[in-house]
């Protein structure tokens, strides 16, 4: 078995990395240190089999999500499924399940309902008031939301009675709030391990090219999502045999690969990997060879799949994408994204904003 070193520490930053890394079940050496006299040590070089490498990246650089303070439990491992009550949503929720069943997770299905008699007049004094409408009007809207919810999973949970999806734990919650700002909230809050988001077909999608709860989400940048196209059937989204994944040619890529394996690795799939070269940091050259490499470490780690690189040039990226979508049929599209500012989501969208308007693929986008 080949060792790599992933990081160098001092004696007791190593100890600590070992520590954590060997409780997500990774065997770890230390090297370069004098185990007698560790005070002594200039360095120690934390060792780690090559195939765990992914995994231990993900650690490193979220020690936060799996550094569990002493004494509190981990945290449930739940898929978050926000829904209008639509069929789109209800196509998600079944994708939802399926996976769920598949990775052990719990679905918490959220609707969020926004108050139209709250009427925001404010008055900079010394106190705030607002002028409230009736409140019966207030409590009515949010009993009705409480009912279309009921209707909602007892639909749920008569398709699991049925047999038409599998059986899962769920749960739901209904909050008064903006779309977008109660999915990130509650995100934040519960860290749930993917939002799967039902969309509309590309051809509906036209009206709602601003505004949109998906898109919001996406823009975000802090969580893994799965989007569920309308016209798409359920086994569609859950067997995907021709994969679309865009790199970044950095370590990232290695993390979205093994995100991309642990959701999907049952597939016998074959992987494009592209990388856009707009703004790139990389020669064409360079970046040729980068993209080899990461097609050779994906071959040696990613067994299940089929790995094919394919450069594209600088002049017209959009052409080739869509050439190769011909040619390929992907039936899945794999974004890294990164987290950006207000200003740039606003006047530049990202990668992911852009195709989920452009295509009726489901797409799953992943924090890096």
């Amino acid at each position: 078995m080949r060792y790599i070193t992933v990081a160098i520490h001092t004696y007791e930053k190593a100890i600590a990395l070992r520590s954590l890394l060997e409780s997500e079940g990774i065997s770890v050496e230390l090297n370069n240190v004098n185990l007698e006299v560790p005070g002594f040590s200039s360095g120690v070089r934390v060792r780690i089999p090559e195939h765990d490498l992914p995994l231990a990246l993900r650690i490193i650089e979220n020690k936060e999500l799996f550094a569990q303070p002493a004494g509190e439990q981990p945290v449930e491992h739940t898929y978050l499924v926000p829904v209008d009550f639509s069929e789109k949503s209800f196509k998600a929720a079944e994708v939802a399940a399926h996976l769920a069943a598949q990775k052990g997770a719990r679905l918490k299905f959220l609707y969020s309902y926004i108050d139209p008699y709250v009427d925001g007049n404010v008055q900079l004094t010394d106190t705030l008031s607002y002028e409230i409408g009736e409140r019966g009007a207030r409590e009515a809207l949010g009993a009705n939301a409480e009912s279309l919810m009921r209707n909602f999973t007892e639909r749920f949970r008569g398709a699991m009675k049925s047999g038409l999806i599998p059986v899962v734990g769920f749960g739901h919650k209904v909050a008064e709030g903006v779309p977008e700002d109660v999915i990130a909230d509650h995100a934040r809050a519960e860290l749930p391990s993917m939002i799967i988001m039902g969309t509309r077909g590309m051809e509906k999608k036209e009206a709602e090219m601003i505004g949109s709860v998906t898109a919001e989400v996406l823009d975000e940048g802090r969580y893994m999502v799965l989007t569920v196209p309308e016209p798409l059937g359920v086994e569609q989204s859950l067997n995907p045999a021709n994969i679309l994944f865009f790199s970044n040619l950095d370590q990232d890529d290695i993390l979205a690969m093994d995100a991309l394996y642990r959701l999907f690795g049952d597939c016998k799939a074959k992987v494009t990997i592209i990388h856009t070269p707009k703004r790139s940091r990389f020669s064409d050259s360079s970046a040729g060879k980068a993209l080899q490499r990461l097609g050779e470490y994906c071959r040696e780690n990613f067994s299940q799949y089929c790995f094919v690189t394919v450069p594209v040039s600088r002049s017209d990226g959009d052409k080739e994408f869509a050439a190769l979508q011909q040619n390929h049929n992907f039936d899945l599209v794999v974004v890294p994204n990164r987290r950006r500012n207000a200003f740039s989501r606003l006047f530049n969208p990202g990668l992911a904003h852009k195709l989920l308007f452009r295509t009726d693929i489901p797409m799953l986008v992943i924090p890096v």
